[in-house]
């Protein structure tokens, strides 16, 4: 086997894992365990809070310790035991702790499949920023994959979509053993402070004016970023309830989804209209797709417009996101979801890599791995830590009735509006000008940052 296709079969389970459940999990917690929306915000955000430090302590023990692609298996190994008790879990209060627990576990794998990836392509003598984004690419594959075959399946709101993760971890687990080896290259060095390590000395740039205001609407807006991940799935079976419920298949799984998709050409419109209700997850996954689809327009943009005209648009299309979620629904106003899940792939991908490239071409090559760091830990980390519990409050307060039923329309005006104003804010405070030779330096061929602990 192939060193390419080996490192393609890591990232495809690596995001096969996480596309099981993380998208469809929502369902689950509403339609089928029926708890508040205050306690799923806490749920979104332990990927926030294990973002913040898991990632930097693993990767000094994969620096100096252990081999990585040892480490990367022991977690995923872990984390797939932890999958397995999350159908067990009765209560909303201990389903936090557990999905916390695996998130410690999950997360960190996410920087050292990049490190181990790095690590083996190094050794073959290829070249990272040529053979590693046609890798990478299939993690995307893999997500979407997942949310196919769990919706497929009929388990979005199945308890068993956990069990699917945890036998895709389990395969990627003793998977990661066979790899080849790639030891602690940090062994015999002197050891570096906790504060080096975790890459803090990074917050100095704080002390800039212009880097604060960034990475300030850096955290806000990454506040957003998960927004639709934690309620899309939910709010499509929601509609799914209230609109077209009579003329629903009862049965969900391949079958009726093949008799379905083949009534697309005689009858496209009544046909789209059962599969978006019965099957969320894989209208979900246009987004996912778009997001793969919008990478590749961007060094068009960022040459014709800029680092800060980029990151703009990314905040509207936010605002378009959330906005054509509100008027949207599942009979006349289908290809609003539709369309607002196309343009998913603008919002997400233009400001974090117009971000990543802001960051590499404002800061010196000696802290840019730590501001690169910084940069995920304020979007990732504290951002999606803040969205998550706030919209979860937020929601249950305001948007919800006494008999647990959403306002969706207002919650996602509510969404976009905090989305325009942080755009409307942005131009106004955001001070920085277009270079052209600057970008064209960098948009092509920007050398990888990310070292085991700092990915």
């Amino acid at each position: 086997m192939s060193t390419k296709l080996r490192l393609i079969i890591l990232s495809f389970l690596q995001f096969f894992i996480w596309g099981s459940w993380l998208i469809t999990i929502g369902a689950y917690w509403f339609q089928t365990k029926q708890w508040s929306g205050s306690e799923f915000g806490a749920i979104f955000s332990t990927m926030g809070i294990a973002s913040i430090f898991m990632p930097s302590l693993m990767g000094i023990v994969a620096d100096k310790y252990i081999n990585a692609e040892k480490l990367y298996g022991v977690l995923h190994l872990l984390g797939a035991v932890v999958l397995c008790t999350v159908p067990l879990v009765t209560d909303p209060s201990t389903f936090f702790w557990v999905i916390l627990l695996n998130m410690i576990f999950y997360m960190p794998t996410l920087a050292l499949s990049i490190a181990v990836s790095y690590s083996v392509l190094k050794r073959e003598g290829l070249d990272v920023v040529k053979d590693y984004p046609p890798i990478r690419v299939w993690g995307t594959i893999g997500f979407i994959v997942a949310m196919w075959t769990v919706s497929l399946l009929g388990f979005e709101k199945s308890a068993s979509q956990f069990y699917v993760a945890a036998g895709a971890a389990f395969l990627l687990g003793f998977y990661s053993f066979t790899l080849p080896k790639c030891p602690p290259l940090a062994k015999d060095t002197p050891g570096r402070s906790m504060v080096d390590a975790l890459g803090l000395k990074s917050f100095a740039l704080l002390r800039d004016s212009k880097m604060l205001v960034f990475f300030l609407f850096a955290l806000l807006l990454g506040a957003a970023l998960q927004l639709t991940n934690a309620y899309g799935d939910t709010f499509l079976h929601d509609l799914a309830v209230t609109t077209i419920t009579p003329t629903l298949p009862e049965v969900v799984d391949f079958k009726s989804f093949l008799q379905l998709s083949g009534q697309l050409l005689s009858n496209p419109l009544d046909s789209l209209q059962i599969l978006a209700a019965k099957y969320p997850a894989i209208i979900m996954s246009i987004s996912q797709i778009s997001e793969t689809l919008f990478i590749l327009a961007i060094p068009f943009f960022l040459r014709r417009f800029g680092i800060k005209q980029v990151m703009f648009f990314s905040m509207i299309a936010w605002v378009l996101r959330f906005g054509l979620f509100a008027y949207g629904d599942l009979e006349s106003s289908l290809w609003m979801i539709i369309l607002s899940c196309i343009i998913y792939g603008m919002a997400f991908d233009f400001f974090n890599i117009s971000g990543s490239l802001f960051v590499e071409t404002q800061t010196t090559a000696s802290i840019r791995a730590s501001a690169q760091g910084l940069f995920m830990m304020m979007t990732n980390g504290f951002g999606a830590v803040l969205g998550s519990s706030i919209s979860g409050i937020v929601i249950e307060r305001y948007f919800t009735d006494a008999n647990g039923v959403k306002d969706w329309h207002n919650i996602w005006l509510s969404f976009a509006a905090y989305a325009l104003v942080i755009a409307v804010l942005f131009v106004f405070l955001f001070k920085h000008k277009h270079n052209p030779n600057l970008v064209d330096e960098h948009v092509d061929e920007v050398e990888p940052l990310l070292t085991i602990e700092q990915a």
